[in-house]
This record gives C-alpha cells, structure tokens and sequence, in this order.
C-alpha cells in the first residue's frame, strides 16, 4: 500500500497528460477564441488517440509508476 496525500499532482498521471496538452496543443499556437481551444485541444487528443504508446510512456516516468 502507498499512502498518497489528499492531492499530489506531480504524482497524478492525469496531469502529465494535461501538461502534454498545455505544451503540444495550445503551447505552440495562441487560439483566437474559446471555439478556437476547443478544436485545437480535441484535434490533438484525437491524434493521441491513435498513439497508444505515448500514453502507456507517461505512466512509466518515475514520479508515477505506481499507478502502472
């Protein structure tokens, strides 16, 4: 058993995959409106889609094994 504080996010697999999102898909262009972020954070969740593997990768950074 790990005993985890009430909340940890850099031991948090859900925020790698926020961080990803913050840095590929909005981190590289500055949408014009909120309809704008929408497309461009689902376009790129898509294409993670159909990357399984870099989604099996962030569970294997050191901060997160445990939840592996």
């Amino acid at each position: 058993m790990i005993h985890l504080p009430g909340y940890c996010s850099q031991l948090n697999p859900d925020e790698l995959l926020n961080q990803d999102v913050k840095t590929n898909a909005l981190g590289k262009s500055r949408p014009a409106n909120k309809a704008d972020m929408i497309a461009a954070v689902r376009s790129h969740l898509h294409r993670r889609q159909k990357q399984p593997r870099v989604i099996q990768n962030l569970f294997h950074e050191k901060h997160v094994r445990y939840a592996a």
